[in-house]
């Protein structure tokens, strides 16, 4: 690491430079990218050489798309390339300013990785997770300095999506609260920063919503392609259980588990419909099929009066739970609108669709 004096923006806090990113799947190849993109140096670690190559060419492939669609060109992709360095060398992630883990969301899993991290990285090193719904006060315990972990929660494709959550727990820096702001509105993120509850703002109202359209599904009030169809007439990029499926199903179910754990509200225990799909092996777009078969669109005749019930079912509990949430304290209604629009695509929030 440089001179710390040298290191420091306006007298305030030290400038991250070098970022490590900890699983190059495909959300961790694109928050590696983001941060290339910005001019970080990036330390790219991945478990073995075959978790390396597959994450250099979800990167790779990430960038050849842009400069076939004329986003960059050859030079910048190649400047791009060569900002991150590829390694299973676990002990190189010293070098960073900023650790971002991107492993599968599985306790264990971050246990023993932040454990590791703990002791390869300096004191001073911020350990963030991308944790989407796990409970980042329990990661932070797994280290000796709870204070400099955080969530920053990246949504996919990170180089697209401009939401960044901002997690902080009771033991959190508050300085090291305002850099990762401050960092993560230098790569043109916007940030939401809300405390530690499983799910957050936006996985916590979306799949509560996108649960309870799989119910309907379950109890034979509707057909996926229906309520699609129907939800789509308020402005909404897609419908709930094709969202499902793009999402993955066992991802779903995964999120809504810790969710439930929590609340406790029939809202989040998972729909025997989406249990039943993983079971069989039917996990969304990713593996080939969900509620839907692959290149299946939804298409069905809804009148409007069924259009209206079914909208009904859906949009109003969804917007009383965000109302819910704002009333908690947890978050502003104007957070809520702020992570569910660039987040979820929600044109104008989540508080607008009753305005639809």
């Amino acid at each position: 690491m440089a001179d710390s004096e040298s290191r420091t923006r306006a007298g305030r806090y030290p400038v991250i430079e070098t970022v490590s990113v900890v699983g190059l799947g495909t959300m961790g190849a694109g928050i590696a990218e983001v941060f290339a993109r910005s001019g970080a140096t990036v330390i790219g670690v991945e478990v073995n050489d075959v978790a390396l190559d597959n994450g250099k060419r979800n990167l790779t492939r990430s960038l050849d798309r842009q400069v076939d669609r004329g986003r960059l060109d050859t030079v910048q992709r190649n400047q791009i390339m060569a900002r991150v360095d590829f390694t299973t060398d676990f002990a190189r992630i010293a070098r960073a300013d900023l650790v971002v883990e991107a492993v599968p969301e599985r306790l264990p899993v971050k246990r023993e990785l932040f454990t590791r991290l703990d002791a390869v990285c300096p004191p001073e090193t911020i350990l963030a997770t991308n944790t989407s719904s796990l409970s980042v006060t329990e990661i932070a315990g797994f280290t000796g300095r709870p204070d400099r972990v955080i969530g920053m929660h990246f949504f996919n494709p990170a180089p697209v999506m401009r939401l960044v959550e901002v997690i902080t727990t009771a033991q959190s820096d508050s300085k090291v609260v305002e850099e990762v702001e401050e960092l993560a509105a230098g790569l043109g993120k916007t940030t939401v920063t809300v405390g530690d509850r499983p799910g957050f703002i936006v996985n916590r109202l979306l799949l509560g919503y996108l649960n309870q359209a799989a119910k309907l599904v379950d109890g034979g009030t509707a057909t996926a392609a229906e309520i699609d169809v129907a939800i789509r007439t308020t402005g909404l990029p897609m419908g709930p259980l094709t969202l499902l499926d793009v999402i993955g199903l066992d991802t779903c179910v995964e999120i809504l588990d810790v969710i439930h754990a929590d609340s406790g509200s029939p809202r989040h225990e998972a729909a025997d419909i989406l249990r039943s799909l993983v079971d069989r092996g039917r996990l969304g777009r990713k593996s080939g099929g969900g509620f839907y078969e692959p290149g299946e669109r939804p298409e069905a005749d809804v009148d409007p009066q069924r259009t209206a019930a079914l909208v009904g079912e859906l949009i109003p509990p969804h917007v009383a739970e965000g109302q819910a949430m704002a009333d908690s304290g947890y978050a502003t209604i104007t957070d809520i609108d702020t992570a569910m629009r660039l987040g979820c695509g929600y044109p104008d929030g989540l508080s607008a669709l009753l305005r639809e």
